[in-house]
């Protein structure tokens, strides 16, 4: 095979090329020598092969960007060796050198080599350069997209996995602040409720009054459809609604209030203002305060202490004032003689739309005759000694003083048993402990 050049044309090609490697495969030696100092000057690594075996080899060695090949050769001509080689490294972009003779075999190799472009004898080496720079661009850039698809497949997923992962730990530190809140939340009601049993200690054997009337007027506020907020708030109420007589003398606390002079009556009345007065300060309480403050307040507008009636009573004043009444007739405090539950609900019944707000009276009636409602939960009252780890009370445990000990729910461990066991012996009493039955 004869080497020719075709006259000089201007360079086109100047610009410094970057680092590419080329193999160039040709079975004459002077083609090879040619093409070598064609591309050395440019920058490029050649690498030269006389037979398409031996570019197979080479292939295999060193990292090739470029191959050129000549068709006509022994053995194994180009379209074969592209071929193969298309097959071995698919990213290598291919050249083939071709006379116009070879035509047919041109077609071949372009369709079995999937050769980039095909260069005719005799050449011009400008055009070489520039065909061997452009498709080596297109490659680069090829490689580049490549490079920047899996890159950012990469950082898709790292940012995928970090998604997942800050959700995980949002998901956490929510479910650590939603402990961290509950926690507080029930801190805050066992404070309510020893604040309840120390106003109750005044009360002597009315002791429990508070819970009854909190624990009822919260179910008649759900009944009544109110909110979650506004329920809480009737609860709170209900446990602190005495908290103003705490200062109250000892023999006035005592009387019912039917048998109290004029004068005693005007100390009474004072005890939803100061009980008011006692909780504004605290911000979760003023709700339940201004209910405190209007528990005694009547339908009829004959209440105390500011004669406010009807609609203009707040809604979960009305529920109190029912409740409070029902479980004062039980126990004596309105009146010396202590009224069975069915004569309290008669009576007030009888006083619906004149003393207390008739919505209220008749969620009131509901709440008191629905047997689910009405109907306590199962228990089994044990003393001390039958105490086991493990067991969860049914109610309040109080002593005979009306001392709250332990509040409904708690489960017992081996030390509060023992100080249960060492408190019925140092006082000489047995206690009454409401336990929940066993969950099978």
């Amino acid at each position: 095979m004869t080497l020719a050049t075709a006259p000089a044309t201007p360079d086109r090609s100047a610009a410094p090329a970057p680092a590419f490697s080329i193999l160039c495969v040709d079975d004459e030696a002077n083609i090879l020598s040619a093409l070598r100092r064609l591309f050395r000057p440019h920058g490029y690594t050649v690498h030269v092969a006389n037979s398409g075996a031996e570019g197979l080899e080479l292939l295999d060695r060193e990292h090739v960007d470029l191959i050129i090949s000549d068709m006509r050769m022994p053995v194994m001509d180009g379209a074969a060796f592209l071929a193969e080689a298309r097959k071995r490294h698919p990213d290598t972009v291919r050249l083939l050198l071709t006379g116009y003779a070879d035509m047919e075999s041109t077609v071949a190799a372009i369709n079995s080599g999937q050769i980039t472009r095909y260069i005719s004898k005799p050449w011009n080496d400008q055009d070489v350069l520039l065909t061997v720079r452009e498709a080596l661009e297109r490659q680069a850039l090829t490689r580049e997209k490549a490079r920047l698809e899996a890159l950012t497949q990469k950082q898709n997923d790292e940012l995928k996995s970090l998604n997942a992962s800050l959700e995980q730990k949002v998901e956490a530190r929510t479910a650590e602040l939603k402990s961290a809140h509950e926690k507080l939340k029930q801190n805050f009601l066992t404070s309510i409720r020893v604040f309840s049993n120390l106003i109750e200690l005044r009360e002597g054997s009315n002791a429990g009054h508070a819970k009854r009337v909190a624990d009822l007027a919260r179910k008649v506020a759900v009944r009544l459809n109110f909110a979650p907020a506004e329920v809480q708030d009737v609860m709170l109420a209900g446990l602190l609604h005495d908290i103003g007589k705490i200062g109250l003398p000892d023999d006035l606390l005592a009387k019912p209030v039917s048998h109290m002079t004029g004068d005693e009556l005007g100390v009474m009345r004072k005890h939803p203002i100061t009980g008011q007065a006692a909780l504004m300060g605290l911000e979760n309480m003023r709700g339940a305060a201004t209910l405190i403050r209007s528990h005694h307040e009547r339908w009829d507008g004959q209440g105390y202490p500011d004669h406010l009636s009807g609609l203009a009573i707040p809604y979960g004043a009305r529920v109190i004032a029912v409740v409070n009444d029902y479980d004062d007739m039980q126990s004596g405090t309105l009146s010396p003689r202590k009224l069975k539950p069915a004569e309290a609900i008669a009576l007030i019944q009888q006083n619906r739309g004149k003393r207390y707000c008739p919505q209220v009276v008749d969620a009131f009636l509901d709440v008191i005759g629905s047997s689910t409602e009405n109907m306590p939960p199962p228990m089994n009252e044990v003393t001390a000694a039958s105490l086991r780890p493990g067991m969860v009370l049914a109610r309040d445990l109080v002593t005979r003083d009306g001392v709250m000990l332990l509040a409904a729910d708690f489960v017992l461990d081996e030390n509060l048993i023992r100080q249960l066991r060492e408190l019925e012996a140092s006082e000489g009493v047995r206690l009454k402990i409401a336990i929940q039955p066993e969950r099978r």
